[in-house]
C-alpha cells in the first residue's frame, strides 16, 4: 500500500469512529431525555413530570381537591365498567333488600359483546351477593340482574345514574347503560375523580371494591371469583376504593383512592394501551408520589 493509501485509510479510520462516538452520545442522550419524562433523578435533579402511558391520566388529593399529576383530564371518553361504581351508588341509594334472592335470567345475557359469565340462568344468589361480584370481579351479568329488579327496570335506572351524575357536577358524563359495555359511557377523568370521592362515601362499596376474593354458593357448587385489580393484593399498596375497566373502544381504565404518602389521592387512569400498563402507570405514580409530592400535613 502507498503512502497516500495508507494515510487515506488512516483518515476514513478516524472519520468512521468520531460519528459512532457521535452517535452512540446521541443515543445516551436520548436515553437520559427518556429518564427524565419518566421522573428519574439527573444530576442530583428531579423531573417535574411523570412519563405515563394511559391516555388520560389524573392523580388529586382527597381532601385539598389538589391537582397532582394531570394528563388529558378533559378528554371524554368511554368509561367501560368504571360505570359499575355509579350502578352501585344508585342501587344502595334506592334503599331495596339486600337480602332479597335474585334469579339470573336469560335478560340478563350480554348481547353487546357477547362477553361470558360463569352465573347460568337459573342462578339464585342475593342482591348482596351480586353487588360484590358486579363490584369485585365487575360480572356483568350480576350488574345486569341489579337493574332488572330495580323499580321501574332498565330505562328508569338509566335516569337515575344522570340524574346523580348532574347532582354530583359531572357535566362531561352521560350513562346509557349499567354494565359499562356500551361505549356510550362516557366521562372525563376530572368527573370520574368526583364520582370515585363520591362513591367512597359507601362502607359498602368500599369494602367490596377492595375485597381480594370471594366464593358464591351457585345451584349448590361453589364459584370463586378474584378482584380485576391485582394491587388490592400487594401489601405495598393500601386501597380504599377500586374498579377496573376494559371494552375495546375504551381500553384498560383504572380507578382507586388510595393513600401514599401519608395522604388519600385519587387516581385515574383511562385508555391505557396494554394489558398491563394501568398497573404499571399506578405503579410509576406511586414511585413518583413518594419521591416528588410532599407529604400532606396531619390535622
Amino acid at each position: 500500500m502507498q503512502n497516500g493509501e495508507r494515510s487515506l485509510h488512516h483518515l476514513e479510520k478516524i472519520v468512521a469512529l468520531v460519528a459512532l462516538a457521535a452517535v452512540f452520545a446521541l443515543s445516551v442522550g436520548f436515553a437520559q431525555a427518556g429518564e427524565m419524562r419518566a421522573g428519574e433523578k439527573k444530576n442530583g435533579k428531579k423531573s417535574d413530570e411523570v412519563f405515563l402511558r394511559s391516555a388520560v391520566a389524573l392523580v388529586q388529593d382527597a381532601a385539598s381537591g389538589e391537582t397532582l399529576i394531570a394528563k388529558n383530564q378533559g378528554m371524554v371518553l368511554p368509561i367501560a365498567s368504571i360505570t359499575k361504581l355509579m350502578t352501585a351508588m344508585v342501587i344502595l341509594d334506592a334503599g331495596l333488600n339486600m337480602d332479597q334472592r335474585v334469579a339470573i335470567s336469560d335478560e340478563d345475557y350480554d348481547h353487546l359483546k357477547g362477553t361470558r359469565s360463569r352465573l347460568r340462568p337459573g342462578t339464585v344468589l342475593t342482591r348482596d351477593e351480586l353487588l360484590l361480584l358486579a363490584l369485585m370481579s365487575s360480572e356483568n351479568r350480576a350488574a345486569a340482574s341489579l337493574v332488572r329488579t330495580y323499580p321501574g327496570g332498565l330505562s328508569a335506572f338509566v335516569a337515575a345514574m344522570n340524574a346523580r351524575a348532574v347532582a354530583l357536577g359531572m357535566h362531561d358524563s352521560r350513562f346509557v347503560d349499567p354494565t359499562g359495555l356500551s361505549s356510550g359511557n362516557v366521562s372525563t377523568a376530572h368527573d370520574l375523580a368526583r364520582l370515585v370521592a363520591a362513591a367512597h362515601e359507601y362502607p359498602l362499596i368500599r369494602q367490596y371494591s377492595t375485597r381480594d376474593s370471594a366464593t358464591v354458593m351457585a345451584a349448590g357448587r361453589p364459584l370463586g371469583y378474584r378482584n380485576t385489580n391485582g394491587l388490592v393484593r400487594s401489601v405495598h399498596w393500601d386501597i380504599g376504593l377500586s374498579k377496573t375497566g376494559y371494552i375495546s373502544e375504551a381500553g384498560r381504565c383504572l380507578v382507586m383512592r388510595v393513600r401514599l404518602q401519608s395522604r388519600e389521592v385519587i387516581v385515574v387512569l383511562l385508555d391505557s394501551w396494554g394489558k398491563l400498563s394501568r398497573v404499571g402507570d399506578a405503579n410509576r405514580i406511586k414511585k413518583w408520589l413518594e419521591t416528588h409530592a410532599p407529604v400532606a400535613p396531619r390535622g
